[in-house]
């Protein structure tokens, strides 16, 4: 496996060998011990000398359920310390199969605004890296750069990118990205780390892993074993099978129960239980939706191999999808925590957070 590591500042790129300290890291593992190791607790978060590290999980690009994870970690903007935040997607499955354990993204270009994305693909014997000017997308809605992006270099592809928010350098804007229907919904949400991507003068990675080797197994077999039978436990629990708490609820399950516990994040976090905190629970997403469409709508994977699939949908009364999906967190943070416990406003600022 290799450290890829990009230099926005002359945008060049060099693959390393990965370090025996990182060999049997990935994930939050190795994007915090990177950060820790390589980038001064002095510097600016939004300056050089951070460093932004994308790293799959460790059993990312395996049979292994639910385990299409990516990492993102650097020094946050938000809290001035080192920040990891991670996402369901496509992409974690994708980096892991071109045996690229980390992802480093270091410098920025000397003159501030100006934007790239990353062309990252296979070709017969490592990964190789392409910048592509990136000016033409800045300010525009995610929605929209992705299916141009889409359109561009294929279905096949897999997309990580910073919206309006990390541009103008927002402390808490995320990285964005793509699902199973090639949308940007899938966010690093925690830490401002969109800022930082954003500060490199990256606007996007553009993954294309065809081609790639695939992952390689110590023991195959007993690999298998282990990931069959910890499918066949996801699929018989209450909480994780088909049609279970978080396949029928979303992680808006946790609304009320976390209410009832006096813990529901409320009117900045003044207090922890909400009136209104019922009317935005999983539950009642769900009851709208079979109301507004005359049917049950169980929710969708996030990510491939995900057999929980607790991706919900929000659908507006005349039947049209308002947003995919609102979490438990962004559900506290723009409904309770504000006082709001109106469901399509919710997801109406949800889809504007997309944005």
């Amino acid at each position: 496996m290799w450290m890829l590591r990009i230099d926005m500042t002359d945008r060049s790129y060099k693959l390393e060998a990965v370090v025996e300290r990182y060999q049997k890291l990935g994930g939050r593992g190795l994007t915090s011990t990177l950060v820790y190791d390589e980038v001064a607790p002095t510097c600016h978060p939004l300056g050089p000398n951070n460093k932004l590290v994308f790293s799959a999980g460790i059993l990312s690009g395996t049979p292994a359920p639910s385990s299409a994870r990516i990492s993102i970690g650097g020094k946050s903007p938000l809290t001035g310390g080192i920040k990891e935040s991670n996402a369901g997607t496509g992409f974690a499955p994708a980096l892991a199969k071109m045996r690229i354990k980390g992802l480093v993204i270091e410098g920025m270009p000397a003159e501030k605004g100006e934007y790239w994305m990353i062309h990252l693909t296979w070709n017969g014997a490592k990964p190789k890296v392409e910048f592509l000017p990136a000016a033409e997308y800045v300010g525009e809605d995610l929605y929209v750069s992705y299916a141009k992006l889409y359109a561009r270099f294929g279905k096949r592809v897999h997309v990580a990118g910073v919206g309006k928010a990390g541009e103008l350098g927002y402390r808490n804007s995320c990285v964005a990205f793509n699902d199973m229907r090639r949308k940007p919904t899938r966010f690093s949400g925690r830490g401002g780390l969109g800022a930082v991507m954003a500060s490199k003068g990256l606007k996007f990675v553009v993954l294309n892993s065809e081609g790639a080797p695939g992952v390689e197994y110590a023991d195959k077999e007993l690999f298998m074993q282990g990931a069959k039978k910890l499918r066949a436990a996801l699929g018989e629990h209450a909480l994780t099978k088909p049609q279970g708490a978080l396949n029928t609820y979303g992680t808006c399950v946790l609304v009320n129960i976390i209410n009832e516990a006096g813990a529901f994040p409320t009117r900045n976090f003044r207090t922890g239980r909400f009136a209104g905190a019922a009317k935005i629970s999983g539950e009642a997403i769900f009851e709208n939706n079979k109301q507004r469409l005359g049917r049950e709508i169980y929710n969708h994977a996030c990510s491939p191999g995900c057999v929980i699939q607790c991706s919900n949908t929000v659908y507006a009364e005349n039947g049209e999808e308002i947003v995919s999906c609102v979490e438990y967190e962004s559900d506290w943070a723009l409904g309770a925590d504000c006082g709001i416990d109106d469901l399509d406003a919710i997801a109406k600022m949800v889809k504007l957070c997309n944005a």
